[in-house]
């Protein structure tokens, strides 16, 4: 068995703006991180994972940089920094930073020095010919509109596949890899635990700029696991990985598990795990992301989640598990139910990702069931991509208001991950002293850490729980995956199994009631119930009668 400490850990994300807010300016920051660790010592996790706080004009809520070696004055400074660390590492919790080098701000020193077209940083950059009004191709940018910014100045265009201000590097540039290597170099020997890798796969395009023919995002075939990508990677951790105990964790979208597995394949020296996003598509219409919610479809989900364990597994890769992080809108408001069952839901949601093989990922919220929240208007929202979407459709006439498409656009918006992080049901929510940069949900007197913490039956408590048996039973970590009742359209149960001993868990993913009947070539002698969200056991595992959104792990021996 490869025992790695990435494997076993629980990583818990932290949304630095929206987590907690030390000086009343209405923007979270280190030192309110600092003043919670010993809330998340006491949740159980062992590794934190911070979204940028480098410095930034934030155009792109922090994965926009200007300076990879600095803290944003938003968030505190380098004192700060090395404080959060050392009282991380003092509770045994390691750091893992964000890693965001397919682009760079357009405000970042590079940059400046590339819209000169005899400067050596010119080609530390994406620069094509072409005309005002004739980008080089069809290119498509991630926030909608074309991929390519035309540069007055020297006539030409820069690629740029999210924001016009996040100009995308030219990893064909021996000197731009270089520099990467050198900046995370430097945050290794500060003494992070490792990286999370923003968009990592997008980084080797084929810069013969074909047009794009692809049905979905227009382009993506020529940049999305691109010719040298797995090249730049592996050169990544020969040059740089290989030499520390590290857990990387590369973001991929568009990513089959064939090829997906590639890039954590154990044979092939690039990463520990990826983040992949096909689940994250299963409540979307044919007209893509702000499209109509559809009803999560169970047998996808199954379908989904069972090919990527098999296939990773076959390659002795390894998985993240999430279902909710700052890209995202909140998990238990889109694959259970934010009302009536939100407790329940939100409990077997979390034994999902608890028990399925992979290092599950906690999103600051997800452990007292936040939810999604309500907009008014495009002015309360922050969120690039939503606000671009919008004026994007009236632009083109398909819409006159934000009334007409306010539910899409509240069920869908990003910013319902970063609404800021509810600890009491004082005012803000216990946020912040100041004006929050992003409005409170309106739920946060019914919904906060101070009334989890109070209640031994909290969501949080279970998030708790869930921890330890993760920690106790090595089979949570190692066991193999093995799906059972595959076409059942209610019920998804799996075994996890070690050598001696197995799990059998059995989630209810409805509000209506549901019986799991245990298939006759189970083998066991005798169960015990781990946990469940109903507190409940019974006498005959052979046949159980779940509640709406009823959630079981046995021990099987």
């Amino acid at each position: 068995m490869d025992y790695k400490w990435w494997k076993e850990a629980v990583v818990y994300q932290i949304y630095v703006r929206s987590f907690n807010d030390s000086n009343g300016d209405g923007i979270g920051d280190l030192q309110g991180v600092i003043k919670k660790i010993d809330y998340l010592d006491k949740l159980g996790v062992d590794v934190v994972w911070l979204n940028p706080v480098y410095e930034s004009p934030d155009d792109d809520n922090g994965y926009d940089i200007s300076n990879y070696k600095k803290i944003s004055d938003k968030f505190g400074d380098m004192n700060d920094w090395n404080y959060l660390i050392k009282e991380l590492h003092k509770r045994d919790i390691k750091l893992i930073m964000d890693l965001v080098v397919n682009h760079t701000s357009d405000e970042h020193r590079w940059f400046k020095k590339s819209l000169f077209k005899d400067s050596p940083y010119r080609d530390y950059y994406i620069w094509e010919k072409g005309g005002k009004n004739n980008p080089p191709n069809n290119w498509e940018s991630f926030f909608k509109g074309s991929a390519w910014e035309y540069d007055e100045k020297s006539k030409e265009y820069y690629l740029h596949l999210f924001s016009k201000k996040q100009p995308d590097l030219n990893w064909e540039n021996k000197k731009v890899r270089e520099e990467v290597y050198d900046i995370m170099k430097w945050w290794l020997d500060k003494g992070i635990d490792g990286f999370r890798m923003d968009v990592i796969n997008l980084i080797s395009k084929n810069q013969k700029f074909c047009d794009g023919e692809n049905e979905g995002l227009i382009g993506s075939e020529y940049f999305a696991n691109g010719p040298r990508v797995h090249e730049y990677i592996q050169e990544m951790n020969e040059k740089v990985l290989s030499n520390y105990d590290l857990m990387t964790v590369g973001e991929t979208v568009m990513v089959s598990p064939e090829e997906g597995s590639k890039y954590v394949a154990a044979a092939r020296n690039e990463l520990n795990m990826i983040i992949h996003f096909d689940h994250m598509g299963l409540d979307e219409g044919e007209d893509g992301k702000y499209s109509s919610p559809q009803k999560i479809d169970l047998l996808e989900l199954k379908k989904i989640t069972t090919e990527w364990q098999y296939k990773l597994e076959e390659e002795n890769g390894w998985h993240s598990n999430y279902l909710s992080n700052h890209d995202q809108p909140r998990m238990v408001s889109r694959f259970g139910d934010d009302d009536e069952y939100r407790v329940e839901s939100a409990k077997m949601l979390a034994t999902f990702l608890h028990t399925i093989k992979g290092t599950p990922f906690i999103y600051q919220g997800e452990e007292i069931g936040m939810t999604n929240t309500v907009f008014e208007s495009i002015e309360e929202m922050d969120d690039i991509d939503t606000i671009n979407y919008f004026y994007d459709e009236k632009k083109k006439g398909n819409i006159n208001s934000f009334s007409e498409i306010k539910d899409i656009l509240n069920y869908r918006t990003r910013d319902n991950a970063r609404t800021p992080m509810q600890w009491n049901d004082e005012k803000n929510a216990g946020f912040t002293t100041g004006s929050p940069w992003l409005k409170v949900n309106q739920n946060y007197k019914k919904i906060n850490v101070k009334k989890a913490l109070s209640y031994e039956n909290s969501i949080f408590y279970y998030y708790q729980k869930l921890i330890e048996l993760r920690k106790e039973n090595p089979v949570f970590v190692y066991g193999k995956y093995k799906l059972i009742l595959e076409e059942d359209k209610e019920i998804y149960a799996y075994l996890r199994e070690g050598k001696e001993e197995k799990l059998l868990v059995v989630l209810n993913f409805f509000e209506e009631e549901s019986t799991f009947e245990i298939p006759d070539n189970i083998e066991y002698n005798n169960y015990e119930l781990l946990i469940s969200n109903y507190n409940k056991e019974e006498n005959k595992i052979s046949k159980i009668e779940l509640k709406p959104y009823e959630s079981r792990v046995y021990k099987l021996k």
